[in-house]
């Protein structure tokens, strides 16, 4: 999986406002690849990290022949100074990539035939994020 955003405006950001997490974006709010789904209950950020964890646990969890969708993507640079530089100087230097994840929002899908298999990929992927999860099933 790609760690970083090919090309940014800035290299640096500002942080992000806490009312942006809860604008409703419909896209990202139903599953739309697979049959069944990780879902937050949580506003919250996903470092890379994290979110690399969580896609080695599906891809051990889930057959060969299954796929895996992943709808979320770390594209905001944090930065971090150092713990004991004093005030002022400037920004710190680059620490991680994280994306901000809203209540509601899909982070992966799973395209299983089994549902008990889906059932436990999706459940033990779900220990790997630092917020409260459910599994949806795709209703058609």
């Amino acid at each position: 999986m790609k760690q970083n955003p090919k090309k940014l405006k800035f290299k640096k950001y500002h942080r992000l406002s806490k009312s942006i997490l809860y604008l409703n974006e419909q896209k990202s709010f139903y599953p739309l690849y697979g049959s069944f789904a990780l879902k937050s209950l949580e506003a919250g950020d996903l470092t890379y990290k994290q979110i690399e964890a969580c896609r080695k646990s599906l891809k051990r969890n889930v057959d060969k022949n299954e796929s895996i969708f992943l709808r979320v993507f770390t594209n905001f640079p944090v930065t971090k100074k150092s713990l004991g530089a004093r005030m002022g100087k400037g920004k710190g230097s680059f620490s991680y990539w994280k994306c901000s994840i809203k209540p509601g929002q899909i982070i992966c899908e799973v395209g299983c035939f089994s549902e008990m298999n889906a059932m436990k990929a999706l459940k033990s992927a779900s220990w790997r994020l630092p917020f409260y999860t459910k599994i949806v099933k795709v209703r058609y």
